[in-house]
């Protein structure tokens, strides 16, 4: 089982760096043109679980986002069993 390890320095990580380029790409986001012109937006950012629902759609976010942050979360070892 893989644990959490704190990185001495997780800005200097490769992930991290793509994020913070990709952060600067996200300014002009636009929440409405992101709803008009992805119909599947609300499917693929929801989550169901347990009983659980989480909508995420309605944040600064894409599927390029969500992948970025998944691969700084396997970079500091916060990967899935």
């Amino acid at each position: 089982m893989a644990y959490y390890r704190t990185p001495s320095d997780v800005t200097a990580l490769p992930a991290w760096q793509a994020l913070n380029k990709h952060r600067q790409a996200m300014q002009n986001f636009s929440m409405r043109e992101a709803f008009n012109t992805d119909p599947q937006r609300f499917s693929q950012f929801t989550l169901s679980s347990a009983g659980l629902f989480l909508d995420y759609s309605k944040n600064l976010i894409t599927t390029e986002t969500r992948d970025l942050l998944v691969s700084l979360a396997g970079e500091v070892g916060l990967q899935a069993p």
